[in-house]
């Protein structure tokens, strides 16, 4: 088993690592790489004026790496009134060392597992800030708002496409016997599909095993026409590497 690795630095780095520890062939294409968001500011301010029973929820990691600094830099405080929430646990974990109070989170990692938690039943009326990155899914903010909730989206980081020559990389990729492939959102499915030309990708990309963190992607890996799909778990590396053995 040959695998490649499209999720970004430095996780995506990591997971190669890892692979390639356990005797297995792995290699890295990053699709995409991160920016500061340009609401930083913005969270900063808006986040002194939540109310005790506010909620603030981190769909991922890398916004903390990005808000946290910033509000440290700024020399603010996370309010001590409000609930904390995460989408897995790696974000939950960021949170707290920032926030240095109590995150919820779902034993699966995914916003759909969140929305049952109790403390986003009864929200009428709360104020609800999501921390994301640009362009993020808009499911989790939808649900809040129908349930009454005023939604306030902040970018804390920007993802930013890495631009690659799709038929040189499908040459390398099915030289080096890649047989396995690890995407880790519908963003880097649809790059990944786009990159690689049309000849390749019907006789290599599409016969590949497509190892990916939900049914929502294995659904539109579907449509787009693999027929080998594994759903990890979870999101995180641990998960990623228990679904490959």
């Amino acid at each position: 088993m040959t695998i490649l690795v499209t999720r970004p630095s430095p996780e995506g780095q990591q997971l190669v690592e890892r692979l390639r520890l356990t005797g297995r062939q792995a290699w890295h294409l990053p699709l995409i790489d991160f920016l500061p968001g340009r609401q930083l500011s913005e969270c900063c301010s808006f986040l002194s004026t939540l109310n005790s029973g506010d909620l603030v929820i981190s769909v991922s990691a890398r916004a903390l790496n990005y808000i946290g600094p910033f509000l440290q830099a700024a020399n603010k405080t996370w309010p001590t009134t409000v609930h904390y929430l995460a989408i897995g646990k790696s974000s939950a974990l960021a949170l707290h060392h920032y926030c240095q109070q109590v995150v919820e989170f779902p034993e699966i990692s995914l916003s759909e597992h969140l929305l049952d938690h109790p403390l986003l039943d009864n929200i009428t009326g709360k104020n609800c800030v999501i921390l994301r990155g640009n362009n993020g899914r808009e499911h989790l903010g939808e649900t809040l708002h129908s349930r009454g909730a005023n939604v306030t989206y902040f970018e804390c980081y920007q993802r930013v496409t890495l631009n690659y020559h799709g038929a040189e990389q499908a040459f390398r990729w099915r030289q080096k016997g890649i047989s396995t492939i690890i995407v880790t959102s519908g963003e880097m499915l649809n790059l990944l599909y786009e990159l690689i030309p049309a000849l390749d990708r019907n006789e290599w990309l599409l016969h590949c095993r497509l190892v990916v963190v939900s049914k929502r992607l294995a659904t539109l890996a579907t449509e787009f026409g693999w027929r080998d799909i594994i759903v990890a778990d979870g999101a995180d590396n641990d998960a990623l590497l228990r679904a490959l053995r």
